[in-house]
C-alpha cells in the first residue's frame, strides 16, 4: 500500500466522515459513549487545514493541530478494510515528519483507556505514557513523543 498522504480538501469531507465512523464505531459498545472523533465537525477541520488523508478513495485520516510547542494528534483513523496493511504505521511516521516540518519538538495524543489496542501500538512508535485523566465520560491515557532532531543536526542548532 503506497498511497500519498495529502492535505484534505472539501471534496474529501464525506469520505473523512465515513472512514472515521468505520474506524471508531466498534468502540462505542466497549467504552459506553460515542468516541469524540465521530462527533467532530469534519468540514470545519478540513477547512482549517487540520486533516490529512491517504488513499483514493480515502482509507486513512489524520487530524493534526499545531500548538506552540507540540503537534497534537487529535485523531487517526484507518478504514477496517485496510487494517493490517501498514497504513497506520505510515500515518504515524507522517505525523513525526509533519511535526518536524513545523519545527515542533514533540507530538502529543490521547486515547481512551478502554481502547487497549492503542496501548500496545503507540509505545512501538516511540510514544510514552504521560498521565491518565478522566475528562467527563472519557477515561483517557495521554501520550507524548519527543522527536529527535533531523539527522545531521545537533540539538539547538538552526
Amino acid at each position: 500500500m503506497n498511497e500519498e498522504i495529502r492535505l484534505a480538501d472539501a471534496d474529501d469531507v464525506p469520505r473523512v466522515r465515513e472512514v472515521t465512523d468505520a474506524a471508531y464505531r466498534p468502540y462505542i459498545e466497549r467504552i459506553g459513549v460515542v468516541p469524540v472523533p465521530m462527533e467532530a465537525d469534519h468540514a470545519a477541520d478540513v477547512a482549517a487545514g487540520h486533516v490529512f488523508v491517504a488513499g483514493d478513495p480515502v482509507v486513512g485520516v489524520l487530524v493534526l493541530v499545531a500548538g506552540s510547542d507540540h503537534l497534537f494528534l487529535d485523531s487517526i483513523a484507518v478504514h477496517p478494510d485496510v487494517r493490517g496493511t501498514g497504513l497506520g504505521g505510515r500515518l504515524l511516521r507522517f505525523v513525526d515528519e509533519h511535526a518536524r516540518s513545523l519545527g515542533l519538538p514533540e507530538v502529543r495524543l490521547y486515547t481512551n483507556a478502554l481502547m487497549w489496542e492503542n496501548q500496545r501500538i503507540y509505545p512501538r512508535y516511540g510514544y510514552e505514557l504521560v498521565e491518565r485523566r478522566v475528562d467527563g465520560p472519557y477515561d483517557r491515557l495521554h501520550y507524548r513523543k519527543v522527536l529527535a532532531p533531523p539527522a545531521g543536526r545537533a540539538p539547538g542548532l538552526t
